[in-house]
């Protein structure tokens, strides 16, 4: 499984994201000593980093700077600021994807998996299983009891994120932020479209009807 290396200063965030991490599969190795987290990072080589922008005697910029220099690993940095500046500075500094807490951390574990495919990194965890439904991201289908059907850019994702997340419920503008920040713009009427497109294929394969369940006002959940 993937290693993620996560670089936070906020003890009890930290500790909250580390369990979530570990919870999903993934290692997680903590940063301790910020001034040397770049060289950390470059010598252990982690498959993805989650790096806070605000840090104690540093910060997110110089560290993304000081790795990108010398490793490709992809970096998904965290930051309480809205500042649109902050954002630019950070992609053009080399980091992969950007979050502005407060995030879903759904939606984090989501981006993780979309950085690592994009890396080319953490194959094993290309195909995904909950109660008999594989989901194969490589291929772009779904399967049950031996029937394949192909599923749209949309559908994959929808499912990969109900998926990557069993028995947590997730909101549609948690499914439509994941979708919008992968360059697949989507609004709540064509979220709708989706779903039910994905609701009819599972069905089609003899999916139990319970098995994506709509909790009313809240949203989505395996």
């Amino acid at each position: 499984m993937a290693t993620i290396y996560l670089v936070e200063d906020d003890s009890a965030l930290r500790n909250e994201l580390a369990h979530l991490l570990e919870l999903q599969g993934f290692t997680v190795q903590v940063c301790e000593q910020f001034g040397t987290a770049a060289q950390t990072i470059v010598d252990t080589q982690p498959d993805c980093v989650v790096l806070d922008l605000s840090l104690p005697g540093t910060d997110g910029h110089s560290i993304c700077r000081t790795v990108r220099e010398q490793s490709d690993v992809p970096i998904i940095m965290l930051t309480a600021s809205e500042r649109e500046f902050d954002e630019v500075m950070g992609m053009n500094l080399g980091a992969d994807d950007y979050l502005t807490k407060p995030y879903s951390p759904a939606v984090l574990v989501a981006h993780i998996h979309s950085a690592l495919r994009r890396a080319g990194r953490g194959r094993d965890v290309l195909v995904l299983v909950q109660k008999g439904v594989t989901l194969d991201l490589g291929a772009g289908t779904v399967s049950y009891q031996q029937k394949t059907a192909e599923l749209t850019r949309n559908e994959l994702r929808i499912l990969h994120l109900l998926m990557r997340n069993p028995g947590i419920v997730i909101s549609r503008k948690e499914i439509m932020c994941d979708l919008w920040n992968s360059d697949a713009f989507i609004d709540d009427n064509t979220l709708t479209v989706n779903v039910n497109r994905l609701r009819r294929k599972l069905e089609s394969l003899g999916v139990p009807e319970d098995f994506l369940t709509t909790r009313r006002g809240l949203g989505y959940v395996l």
